[in-house]
């Protein structure tokens, strides 16, 4: 019985570190991560975002009490030059996966109303055009982890 216990016990403990960071309803946020560049330089936010529901969910924007500003951006190639563009909202179909990273969507973080390290977590919250709203824990990583 108790070798049963513990074999329970680290299957749940597996499941709960590879479960998603954030979980609300049918949408699963995964791999949430601030890419803390020094000083007041802005800061983007990546993660995988799944729609796991049977309609089509639209993520409006972003907000967070340590920065000032969350916009959502995407970047693009365009003849040899890279641009960034702001966007206004994304839709995201039922069972799609949508990644934000790097040299493509991504929240842009301005602002930022305290010091940010390394290694600390930091909440964001992904606001949905009718669909509540998901706090999500990101962590401060280096850009060369990214």
């Amino acid at each position: 019985m108790h070798r049963l216990s513990r074999t329970l016990l680290a299957g749940a403990t597996a499941f709960t570190l590879l479960s998603p960071l954030a979980h609300a309803g049918d949408i699963d946020v995964s791999d949430a991560r601030v890419r803390l560049l020094p000083g007041d330089v802005p800061s983007a936010g990546y993660f995988s975002l799944h729609n796991g529901s049977d309609r089509t969910v639209t993520l409006v924007g972003a907000s967070s009490d340590a920065f000032g500003q969350v916009m959502m951006h995407k970047s693009m190639e365009k003849d040899g030059m890279a641009h960034m563009h702001a966007v206004p909202s994304l839709e995201v179909a039922a069972g799609e996966d949508i990644d934000f990273a790097p040299s493509g969507y991504h929240l842009m973080l301005m602002k930022r109303s305290a010091p940010l390290a390394i290694g600390e977590q930091v909440t964001i919250t992904l606001e949905f055009e009718q669909h509540p709203a998901m706090p999500v824990t990101f962590e401060a990583v280096s850009p060369a982890d990214m």
